[in-house]
């Protein structure tokens, strides 16, 4: 996916983007959730306890609902790196600002920051702060009370959520007044 530059040019060509971090870790076991009934009619839901999972690990960009999103097994500073530097490659000569949070993955000394990212990092223990925890949660809604039989199914489900999920949903989903204020003051938007 590339990304389209805003107003701010650290050199000819290039441009600054910021981009909000984290992972989020989905399995076959099932997510439940309220279900309407008839009155008097006790809501019956078929559940799945298997504890197999994967991780998703992405971006977005809450100025323009642009995401990146990469499968991984585990979340470990190996595939975090692994993520950062297909990321970085994403962007192109262009630059990003990345909020992350404090999660020993991130923060390992192991990691090799590629030159056109720079971290940010959020307060500790503060995941109300970064706007894609929204957007793992409004992924998430959708796959309530849905059984898979494999890990496959549940990854093809996965990938047509992404397909179907809009940049103007993103947006409204993650662009916090906080931060298109700071954005704005630092004439990033």
């Amino acid at each position: 996916m590339i990304l389209n530059c805003h107003k701010v040019h650290l050199a000819q060509g290039k441009c600054v983007h910021y981009l909000c971090q984290d992972e989020t870790r989905v399995g076959l076991k099932t997510l439940t959730g309220k279900v309407i009934t008839a009155s008097g009619v006790k809501p019956t839901v078929s559940v799945k306890w298997e504890r197999e999972n994967f991780w998703i690990y992405g971006a977005i960009e809450p100025l323009t609902g642009k995401y990146f999103q990469q499968e991984y097994s585990k979340l470990n500073g190996n595939y975090f790196q692994q993520f950062i530097d297909w990321l970085s490659q994403q962007l192109g000569s262009n630059y990003a600002i990345l909020q992350i949070d404090q999660a020993p993955a991130h923060t390992s000394g192991a990691i090799n920051w590629p030159e056109n990212i720079i971290p940010l990092l959020q307060p500790p223990h503060s995941p109300e702060l970064n706007p894609i925890e929204r957007l793992w949660q409004f992924l998430k809604k959708s796959l309530k009370n849905e059984l898979f039989s494999s890990l496959q199914d549940l990854r093809t489900r996965i990938q047509k959520l992404f397909e179907q999920v809009t940049f103007e949903q993103v947006i409204s989903i993650s662009s916090y007044n906080f931060i298109l204020e700071a954005l704005f003051y630092a004439a990033l938007y």
